[in-house]
């Protein structure tokens, strides 16, 4: 694995009693109606996401993740050790990257498994090749690996049709159908984990948005798997920004609108579409490694929407590169105070540096 010389300069307490156990409608709420922080150089207002329209401005673009989640976790057994739960965090080729967690809830991560060891769910067998990115990986604390470059036999496909389900944490009170793990805006699958910040967005609102001048325009970034351990960089990940979108963002940059980024996976497709030399955005596709932090910052994204992330976890550098680390810290600890949720059903954030 690959772990960052950076480091997130936000602090707060490990929101453990303040994770959302739920989605919104298993609350008894809407999906848009969770809550809103609002974080810009004014200060911090409190509101509903419903209300995102009210906080943006015409000729604002906010750019959406069209990648629609699979249901990438399987019940296994770890031949020889007992129980695991196995997530399909990519698909490399012929092969996988894969991770093992702890049966029954994935809660903690498995990571005494070694080379050629081999992992049986349902129809599908699993062996292991090589940690995986390349290398010897570990664990920030050095006890072992993470994820693996794995060889696969049995048809994947009908296998997660038959008993996968949406990749889930010990935080959550019960299993959720994948319908719950979808965005409005999904609808090219092959992420291993819900593009999370536009869960609670909702046609009445992309209405609301467009009838008020703000543009919405897509891009695709089919995450992996969003378990990494305080300080481990996020692994390569495939994305697409088209000639359309791209186009978008330099009209609205030129014509002085802000690009507002609905969360950190379209924030990676972006800065990676951006030629270096010039800081323009241009149709691009592949697999991209691009890590924003405060060191190597963004070139177009100005404003962020986001979930809340653990404290030291690798996402919270790309928010202060895009928000600046003092209003990252007011929104923060506004959100602990306020006791806003966090993790994929959680309430959301607005950074408008």
């Amino acid at each position: 694995m690959t772990m960052l010389a950076e480091h997130p300069t936000t602090t707060f307490p490990a929101p453990d009693d303040t994770t959302a156990p739920a989605p919104a409608e298993w609350r008894g709420r809407g999906r848009d109606e969770v809550r809103l922080l609002v974080a810009a150089r004014g200060g911090v207002r409190h509101a509903r996401f419903h209300d995102l329209a009210d906080h943006l401005s015409p000729g604002d673009l906010v750019v959406v993740n069209d990648s629609a989640t699979e249901a990438r976790q399987l019940d296994a057994d770890l031949l020889g050790r007992g129980p695991v739960v196995l997530h399909l965090a990519q698909r490399l080729g012929t092969g996988w990257a894969v991770e093992l967690r702890s049966a029954p809830d994935a809660a903690r991560a498995v990571l005494d498994a070694a080379e050629g060891d081999v992992v049986v769910a349902g129809g599908l067998r699993i062996t292991l090749l090589q940690p995986y990115p390349e290398g010897r990986g570990s664990s920030p604390t050095g006890e072992g690996n993470r994820l693996w470059r794995a060889e696969v036999t049995g048809d994947v496909a009908v296998e997660l049709a038959r008993t996968g389900r949406p990749i889930a944490y010990g935080y959550l009170d019960q299993r959720y159908p994948l319908s719950a793990y979808q965005t409005v805006f999904g609808h090219r699958p092959g992420s291993a984990e819900m593009p999370s910040a536009a869960r609670p967005f909702t046609h009445s609102l992309v209405t609301d948005l467009v009838s008020r001048g703000i543009q919405i325009a897509p891009i695709t970034l089919h995450t992996g798997v969003s378990s990494q351990e305080a300080g481990e960089a996020p692994g390569a990940e495939w994305f697409e920004v088209s000639e359309t979108t791209a186009r978008l963002v330099e009209q609205t940059r030129y014509a002085g609108g802000r690009v507002v980024a609905a969360g950190t996976t379209v924030t990676r497709a972006l800065e990676s579409a951006v030629i270096p030399a010039t800081g323009v955005v241009r149709a691009a596709s592949g697999w991209t490694d691009r890590v924003v932090t405060p060191a190597n910052p963004p070139y177009v994204v100005n404003g962020l929407i986001t979930g809340w992330h653990d404290p030291q976890a690798s996402h919270l550098l790309l928010v202060e590169a895009v928000a600046g680390p003092e209003l990252t810290q007011a929104a923060y600890d506004a959100a602990v105070a306020g006791g806003y949720l966090w993790h994929e059903f959680g309430d959301s954030a607005l950074l408008l540096p």
